[in-house]
């Protein structure tokens, strides 16, 4: 078997040397360039730029617009010496497309945001937009800076209530709730329907 080979240089070098690729075809916004900042601000630097020989860069283009935002005037990076014009350029693209076409276990990932939930781990700064973090939890999560708003239809009398589920458990709330035939006109449904089954217990238990 092969081992794959090359000279990979670890140095440290100014942001303003480093030269975007100009034809690289991943797209930043600015609110993920935000977002990879707020990374680094948590985590630190952790991932190097990728450059060839010239300080072009073939890997790393978000990473150098956050360092950029953070004010940061040196950054750690790899030369990968070793690659050809060919494919260097073949990389830019593949070291992005190779990253999308993992997937996710998603009870595991449920299971693992809810441990650094109940850490107080401020989920947001992974990557997960809030929609995608609350149906993972079975979970209501307010984007930063707000709270979660109720369902349109809801009254303003009515009131929030979030809970940190597993995912199974979750799952059992749903199906519950999608179980329980409460009146259409006026109501918030799925709240209506998880008081209704929370007196049914409360009765059946003793604590009516």
């Amino acid at each position: 078997m092969n081992t794959p080979a090359g000279l990979h240089d670890y140095l440290m070098l100014p942001v303003a040397a480093l030269a975007p690729y100009a034809r690289n075809a991943r797209t930043h916004s600015p609110a993920q360039v935000a977002q990879i900042a707020a990374s680094m601000r948590e985590f630190g630097w952790t991932n190097p730029v990728l450059i060839d020989a010239g300080n072009g860069i073939i890997a790393g283009h978000g990473r150098v617009l956050a360092a950029q935002a953070l004010g940061m005037a040196h950054v750690q990076c790899l030369r990968l010496s070793h690659l050809s014009p060919a494919q260097a350029r073949a990389y830019v693209l593949a070291d992005n497309q190779l990253a999308m076409n993992a997937g996710w276990d998603a009870a595991l990932l449920a299971a693992e945001l809810a441990a650094l939930e109940s850490l107080d781990f401020d989920l947001p700064l992974i990557g997960f937009p809030p929609g995608v973090l609350a149906e993972l939890l079975g979970d209501d999560i307010a984007p930063a800076g707000g709270d979660a708003a109720l369902p349109a239809g809801d009254e303003p009398e009515f009131t929030k209530i979030t809970l940190s589920l597993s995912a199974a458990d979750a799952a059992a709330v749903r199906r519950a709730l999608a179980a329980v035939d409460v009146p259409a006109a006026g109501e918030n449904r799925n709240g209506a329907a998880a008081a209704l089954i929370c007196r049914q217990w409360m009765a059946a238990h003793g604590h009516g």
